[in-house]
């Protein structure tokens, strides 16, 4: 549950955020040049959110508000650029297609075609090589490792 509410408080925020900068684009001239922009600062602010700032402290704002952090897998280290960029890309474009998937979901449960076996309607747990874990067990899990090694 943790998970969801920080990415619903990462959604909140971006959105916040380019609430407060809408102000700049409607003076832009015209309302595609304004979308466009709008559409460019929430994606930049994204990057910067899901990327950078993981890149740095491990965790998105909404991620560190909720005691959530990102880890790489299977050795629990910092994840990479490469990684961040990735799995923030899949969410980008796994994210818009949910609505649709729940709307096929609903066809199916009304004599649709047939799911495949093993169809997953949810977001993986591991998303390119990236999890997501409370803070609390990636100290415990830290201090179990260093009393095996040490």
């Amino acid at each position: 549950m943790r998970r969801y509410l920080a990415v619903g408080l990462d959604s909140y925020l971006c959105l916040l955020a380019v609430g407060l900068l809408v102000r700049s684009c409607l003076n832009s001239g015209g309302t595609g040049r304004a979308v466009a922009l709008l559409v460019v600062q929430l994606v930049a602010l994204s990057f910067a959110n899901q990327v950078l700032l993981t890149m740095a402290v491990r965790a998105s704002a909404g991620k560190l508000i909720m005691g959530v952090r990102v880890i790489r897998l299977p050795d629990a280290g910092r994840p990479g650029f490469r990684l961040l960029v990735l799995r923030w890309l899949y969410g980008l474009l796994w994210l818009p297609r949910q609505p649709w998937r729940r709307f096929r979901g609903r066809a199916t449960a009304a004599g649709g075609p047939e799911r495949t076996p093993g169809h997953r309607s949810g977001a993986p747990d591991e998303l390119a090589g990236v999890r997501q874990v409370r803070r609390s067990d990636l100290r415990s899990y830290r201090a179990a490792v260093q009393g095996r090694t040490g």
